[in-house]
């Protein structure tokens, strides 16, 4: 799956997941845990040191996605 193809099948609350993983200081305690699972599942988001971090493949996502996220 493309990752135009993955933007369009996120919710609200994995977009906030990876929006705010992907920020220069990332806090992930206030996440949606589900969502966070969910991104996980889709190698999206990676662990590292028992923390979520955005993976190469999430970043993609996000760029790709960004456009239609200015309409919401």
């Amino acid at each position: 799956m493309q990752p135009i193809d993955i933007a369009d099948t996120l919710d609200r609350f994995q977009w906030d997941a990876l929006r705010a993983l992907g920020a220069p200081s990332p806090d992930s305690s206030r996440l949606c845990g589900a969502a966070v699972e969910q991104l996980l599942r889709s190698d999206l988001l990676e662990l590292r040191d028992d923390r979520p971090s955005i993976t190469p493949k999430g970043r993609q996502v996000v760029v790709c996605g960004s456009p239609r996220l200015w309409n919401s």
